[in-house]
């Protein structure tokens, strides 16, 4: 239909990708050739085409079905596997996310999502549904284990591999004993007590994939690593954004919460939007409230929707 093409051709304006007319083999064409597939139509007609095709949510392509008048995107099949994310990418149409998975609607982090913030694969994936479950009910540790190792787990511990490093770690010196925090750990050769803060501003909705590639870039250009953080800092107006939490969870950090009683406290040297809300900023003067030596070693730098700073 005419309304449906359109639709179809703004979502395309907005991630990209290929049109495909709808047919009776339009579904098992995009699920033999494509990663994701996005089907403007109402949602029973995507489910009886799928249907038949539907094998593993770990090999399938993740679906999301938008309707003609762009008004939803439903994360259908998939959702941890690229769906979700897909329908927040799609909210710049004007499409309202709709996503059902248990972690995101109660604002808890999945192993999936852990897993993607890492950049790592899933080993063992039948024991994501259980620890999934656990997630829901409480924080659980990321531990990282420098090898070479052999590790023996329960069938309710997941595995996660990075990708790409087989060797690297093989060729590690001086390793040393593992030290675990609560919601992450410290590797070898980390001191705590030294290491940097990072303060964070989000605009709201944020994506934890956007926060997680913000603090990668911004580390990666100061020279420095995930296990070089101490802490991350933001302000307490964003201690409900969930996609901030997440991402901070999934790279193994804590994050604390400046009230804006002590961001208003502290001189910086960056302007900053965050005067319409009553403070003089957010990731300046949270890295510099919680940083040893009140210094920055980056200034408040813009990664898309995200800002960083980093003191120490």
């Amino acid at each position: 239909m005419q309304h449906n093409y359109k639709a179809a051709v703004k979502v395309r304006e907005c991630i990209g990708g290929d049109l495909i007319l709808f047919d009776d083999n339009a579904f098992k064409k995009a699920f033999s050739g494509y990663e994701a597939i996005i089907a403007v139509m109402a949602c029973g007609i995507a489910v009886r085409q799928l249907a038949p095709l539907l094998k593993d949510k770990w090999d399938d392509p993740p679906v999301v079905v938008v309707d003609a008048g762009l008004n939803n995107a439903i994360s259908l099949c998939g959702g941890h596997h690229g769906a979700n994310e897909l329908t927040k990418r799609l909210a710049k149409t004007g499409a309202y996310p709709v996503i059902t998975t248990a972690t995101e609607v109660l604002h808890r982090p999945s192993v999936e999502t852990i897993a993607g913030t890492l950049d790592c694969e899933i080993v063992n994936r039948d024991s994501t549904r259980t620890v999934n479950s656990c997630l829901l009910r409480s924080d659980l540790p990321v531990i990282n284990i420098s090898g070479p190792k052999v590790v023996m787990v329960d069938p309710d511990v997941t595995v996660l591999k990075k990708k790409g490093v087989e060797k690297e770690n093989v060729e590690k010196k001086g390793v040393g004993k593992e030290e675990v925090g609560k919601k992450g750990v410290r590797k070898e050769g980390y001191n705590r007590k030294t290491g940097v803060i990072v303060g964070i501003g989000t605009r709201r909705d944020v994506s934890s994939g956007n926060v997680a590639d913000a603090v990668k870039k911004a580390l990666y250009e100061c020279g420095l690593t995930l296990p070089d953080v101490e802490l991350f800092a933001s302000a307490t107006i964003k201690e409900n954004e969930t996609g901030l939490i997440e991402a901070i969870y999934g790279m193994g950090g804590q994050i604390v919460f400046i009230p804006a009683e002590v961001i208003n406290s502290i001189n910086v040297p960056s302007g900053s939007e965050a005067k319409r809300l009553g403070l003089n900023g957010v990731c300046e003067p949270c890295a510099l409230a919680l940083s040893r030596e009140k210094k920055l070693i980056m200034k408040k730098k813009v990664y898309d929707n995200v800002t960083i700073a980093i003191a120490q």
